[in-house]
């Protein structure tokens, strides 16, 4: 009898042990190269998030210091959101003292900020149509596509700018991007009509397909790339670590994990003491609009100034832990 109960006590902390185990892991979409995203929950977790984040940042400015409070008074009264600007360059202006940076023609910058905003009444959506729930995370919304499923989120909407930016230069070489498990995903050959086969963790091309080089097939590529990639691959195989020093337009901070969270620097300026400010663009869970986030310390202004940034780095939706997540991409 004693031996009984010893095993039915054994068998219960086992079964409590495997349960906590199980409960940490949180959604592993992208951990698995066969596990695809998860719609309904990734939704639900993001609102519960959006919401936690709204009292994180309620805190935030509670406790922020002098100057990011006087700084907040003087943008309240000459809000840099300008609503009838179309572009990045033109909806939202640089701060007294600052000029953006030159970006030069065909490049990255010039790209992102000559690219089509939405109007500025029109809400942040979600992929389905819905409104996201945090609107107010979002300073200005770009036109960027978005197809009709929960697939481009954060790392996924960094990898369609560059995507499309390098679409419209013809540098059709450069659009490869890597899955969880290190597979290269190369658009050429998607182009030339090879496709991905997977067997469990086993990925390799095989000819299905005659050359197709519409934007249709494209999209469709893109498709398969934000099914198998996110956080985890672009931080292991298409970043590395620079200093904030050396940060500038299209580099990331990035915290690789499932879920982790990427935003992408989308514009830059600088004052007469060589000091900068940022601009900071993301897509979020689930799949929505690619939009430039919202700065905690002061609404008015989405700008991201250097003299402010510390880590852990709280930003609209989410905290970055440290300096070591400021990543240049490697495209």
């Amino acid at each position: 009898m004693k031996n009984k109960k010893y095993l039915i006590i054994c068998s219960l902390i086992f079964l409590t042990t495997a349960f906590s185990v199980t409960s940490c892991g949180g959604n592993s979409s992208k951990d698995s190269i066969n596990n695809n995203k998860s719609e309904n929950n990734i939704e639900n977790s993001s609102q519960i998030s959006e919401s936690n984040n709204e009292n994180k940042n309620t805190n935030l400015k509670e406790n922020e210091d002098t100057e990011n409070k006087n700084r907040n008074e003087e943008t309240t009264s000459n809000n840099l959101i300008k609503s009838g600007g179309n572009t990045l360059e033109t909806r939202i202006e640089v701060p007294d003292g600052y000029k953006r940076v030159e970006a030069c023609d065909g490049s990255l910058g010039e790209f992102i900020r000559s690219y089509p905003l939405k109007d500025a009444d029109e809400p942040l959506l979600l992929y389905n149509g819905k409104k996201k729930f945090n609107q107010s995370s979002g300073a200005a919304v770009f036109s960027l596509p978005l197809e009709d499923m929960d697939l481009q989120q954060c790392a996924d909407s960094v990898m369609r700018v560059y995507a499309e930016y390098f679409w419209e230069n013809k540098e059709y070489n450069k659009i490869r991007f890597h899955f969880t498990n290190g597979f290269l995903c190369e658009y050429t050959k998607w182009r030339d009509g090879y496709r991905v086969k997977i067997d469990g963790n086993n990925v390799t091309w095989s000819k299905e397909a005659s050359y197709d080089d519409s934007y249709e097939n494209f999209v469709s590529y893109l498709h398969m790339v934000f099914n198998y990639a996110g956080t985890l691959s672009m931080e292991s195989y298409e970043t590395k670590e620079i200093s904030l020093d050396d940060m500038t337009i299209g580099d990331v901070i990035i915290k690789g994990g499932s879920p982790g969270h990427v935003v992408l620097v989308i514009d830059e300026c600088k004052n007469s003491d060589g000091k900068s400010a940022y601009l900071l663009g993301q897509g979020y869970m689930p799949a929505q609009e690619f939009h430039v986030i919202t700065n905690p310390l002061h609404g008015d202004d989405p700008w991201y100034y250097e003299d402010e940034i510390s880590f852990p780095l709280e930003t609209a939706e989410y905290e970055f832990e440290d300096e070591s997540m400021i990543r240049k991409l490697i495209y």
